[in-house]
């Protein structure tokens, strides 16, 4: 049943992203179908959890928010969708336990290294919770930067637009046995900085620019 229940929900999203948003992604031989990865993606909009794991064929973990999970319907569904609760007003390290233990299990995991949805759809600093929990799984991390979903239902938006939305996939990182020795915030801090120079660095090909 739950892998039926995560098939429904991709299939739809799927579906919607290419119909409603001209949904494509750039690069897919790139992604990590198999064995672990820590998929780190910018952060803009609502829509980017399920913009992103449409990409994917088989099932990824995601974030949400706990607040999310206090209906028994909605906990239902988002735990049948392979959603971890997060608590962003006080965090601990529950959350970063589980993506840890997700990883090490060969699981895939998505995560927003922002930590929050930018208001303007421009990047913002990563946290360094990120290079602990890359430190601590030694998972490869899968950079993909996702352009429109902004333009589409940015930030304080409750309905949104019909807007291209293009999924741009990095090359993994393998990050060296000395790079995963970091501890303290600071080693953990220049972990994130690395995820989100790849993820800066990815572009839209020439020509194809978000919006319609």
């Amino acid at each position: 049943m739950p892998q039926t229940i995560y098939r429904i929900g991709h299939s739809l999203f799927r579906v919607t992203g290419q119909l409603a948003f001209g949904y494509r992604v750039i690069h897919p031989e790139r992604l990590i179908e198999d064995g672990p990865a820590l998929i780190a993606s910018n952060h803009a909009s609502f829509l980017d959890p399920p913009m992103v794991g449409i990409a994917y064929d088989d099932p990824i973990w995601y974030l949400a928010h706990k607040t999310l999970f206090r209906h028994p319907f909605f906990n239902w569904l988002y735990r049948h969708w392979q959603s971890i609760p997060v608590d962003q007003d006080n965090p601990d390290f529950t959350s970063l336990k589980t993506i840890i233990k997700k990883l090490r299990e060969g699981d895939r995991v998505l995560i927003f290294p922002e930590g929050q949805r930018s208001f303007d759809g421009e990047l913002l600093e990563g946290q360094p919770g990120v290079g602990l929990v890359i430190a601590k799984s030694r998972a490869p991390v899968q950079p993909v930067r996702l352009f429109g979903t902004h333009e589409a239902m940015a930030r304080g938006r409750s309905w949104p637009r019909l807007r291209r939305i293009t999924l741009v996939v990095g090359e993994p990182i393998y990050f060296t046995d000395e790079e995963l020795k970091a501890k303290g915030k600071d080693e953990y801090q220049a972990l994130a900085n690395r995820v989100m120079d790849a993820i800066a660095a990815l572009e839209l090909p020439e020509g194809r620019e978000p919006g319609w």
